[in-house]
Parts: C-alpha cells; structure tokens; sequence
C-alpha cells in the first residue's frame, strides 16, 4: 500500500460529497481513506457532520477497491461499544478486507449531546481500553455477556459477522494512548508527528503493525487564497493544548480561533501549490516513523487537490 492516504472531512462537506471524494480518491489512485466520525463540526463555518455509518454504507456501494476506516469513531459515551461493535461489522461485511474500525478516547465536543458528565482524561482511556475489549468479545460471535467498570453486556450476539474481521486501530496523541495502543491496537492513528509516540507504541506490543498520521493542506494555485481559505475553515488546528478534548460548543472553538492568526494556521497547514512543500509536510511523518500518512484538503478546492496530487506528490512517493 502507498504511504499517502485521503482524510474525509465530515466537518466540511455534506455526505454526497464525502461519497464523490472517495470515488475520486479512488481514481486519483489513493489507495485508503479516513473519514471522521462527529456530532458536531469543530466551528459553525465547517457546517456539516453527517451520521459516519450511513456514509460507508455509500461509499462501499460507489467504491471497489478503495480501503477506509473510521478517524476516528469515539466508542465510549455517545455510542456504547456493542452499538459500534455491530456498526463495524456491517460496514466490514458490505467491503470485505477494504474496512478498518479507528477508535479513540473522544471530544467533548461530540460525547457531551447525550447529558453524560465528561470523565477526566485517564478515565477516558480506561474506558477506551474496556471498550474495545468489548468489541473484540463481540466479534468473535456467539452468545456474549460483560460486566467492567464502565459498560455491561447481556446476552448479545452480532449476527452478520464479517470474514475478515475488520482491524482495529487506536488513536493516540500521548504515550500512555500510544501504549494502550500498542497493548490492543492492530495499528496507531496519529494527528501529529510527535517524537515518541511510535516508538512507545512498538515497544508496548505494536511491534510492526501498521502506523498513521494525518497531515493537513490547503491546495490552491493562489497561495494566499489557500491561507485565508485555511484560516476560515480550519482554525482549530491552531488551537494549542487540551482545549480540542475539552471545549463542548463549536462557538467555544470559534472564540478560541479568535486568538490565533492566518500565520499561525499557515504554519500548521500547508497552504499553496508548491509540490515540495506538500512533499515535506508529508515526510515529517515518515521520518518520525509513521508509515502511512492521510492528506486532508481543507476546503472546497477539492478536484484540484486530487490533480494535482495524482500528477504531483502520489508518483514520488511511490
């Protein structure tokens, strides 16, 4: 498989078109996608967070060959893991070998919308980790019943069950994710090339399983164009800290975006036309030892990005 995947961007675009960009992701010769999974966008000006499962279900009927997981689908509060257990394995058995399931420890941005308080960071991935123990218990078929710390399961059977099972990546920004990560992930997800994170996931089990990152760029020919449509539309990646785990609104993120600049953005998100610059932004990731690196084109820009892409940075990537 190539080193560069597409991310699709929930936040950004209605589902129809989350649907044209996996087609067009396929004949541009990506070979996988992530798309997000969310409640509600980051910011009001984003606009959109369709329901993730009705999605795949589209793009499996409107793709063939295109693999895609979920970047990342937060089992724990909103969704309770025997839900997503049978969501993963009915997105799995409408593409077989082509769907993995990525989960992570959430925001509460999106968990919040069912009235559950919002558990401190290390009790979230407590609970991650016991989720995903559930998942796993459900996945191997039969009569399945649990009682942890966080979730129960009475008498519960998935009946259309896939063949192969999906893998299950996590997603980690920390070590002690990395970890849990390596403990009981069949890969890692990553949004930042952080020093660190792959090696203590290998060390903790992750061995030579399978590593992502997510780079973000905004393609224009108008370099300036790109910048402002960055800043418009993707301020939160500007936005240090814990603060995108802890802010529930989207205005909350708007008026946190109020403190940051263009540059800033800018410096985050690789704005323009330059091959090598998109070249680079993509080759911290595998020299900070992530294999595989998804590209989110921020923006409506898309059927250039995917151009330019296919003529561009795909061919010296290998």
């Amino acid at each position: 498989m190539q080193p560069v995947g597409l991310a699709l961007s929930s936040e950004e675009h209605p589902p129809k078109e989350l649907v044209r960009q996996a087609m067009q992701a396929e004949l541009a010769g990506f070979e996988y996608a992530l798309i997000s999974d969310h409640f509600h966008p980051w910011t009001d000006a984003q606009g959109e967070s369709p329901f993730v499962w009705g999605v795949l279900g589209a793009i499996a009927q409107a793709t063939s060959t295109l693999r895609i997981g979920t970047g990342v689908t937060c089992p724990t509060i909103r969704t309770h893991p025997v839900v997503i257990a049978q969501a993963a394995a009915t997105a799995a058995a409408l593409m077989p070998g082509r769907f993995f399931l990525g989960v992570g420890s959430g925001e509460n941005l999106n968990e919040h919308v069912v009235g559950a308080r919002w558990p401190a960071a290390n009790i979230r991935l407590d609970m991650l980790s016991e989720a995903v123990d559930v998942i796993r218990l459900l996945w191997k078929g039969g009569n399945q019943n649990f009682k942890g710390d966080f979730y129960e399961v009475e008498n519960a059977r998935i009946y259309t069950l896939p063949s192969p099972l999906p893998e299950l990546y996590l997603a980690a920004s920390s070590e002690n994710a990395a970890e849990l990560a390596g403990q009981k992930g069949d890969g890692l997800i990553s949004t930042a090339p952080k020093e660190g994170i792959v090696d203590t996931f290998r060390k903790a089990g992750g061995g030579d399983k399978p590593t992502i990152g997510q780079v973000h760029v905004c393609w224009s020919e108008d370099e300036a164009k790109a910048r402002r449509t960055a800043y418009e539309q993707w301020p939160n990646a500007a936005i240090k800290g814990e603060l995108g785990q802890e802010l529930p609104l989207p205005r909350h993120f708007e008026q946190a975006a109020e403190m940051v600049t263009e540059d800033d953005v800018a410096e985050l998100v690789t704005c323009g036309s330059d091959p090598e610059r998109h070249l680079d932004a993509i080759r911290k990731y595998l020299d900070a030892g992530y294999e595989y690196v998804y590209v989110h084109q921020v923006g409506d820009e898309q059927d250039g990005f995917f151009d330019f892409y296919r003529r561009e940075v795909l061919p010296k990537l290998g």
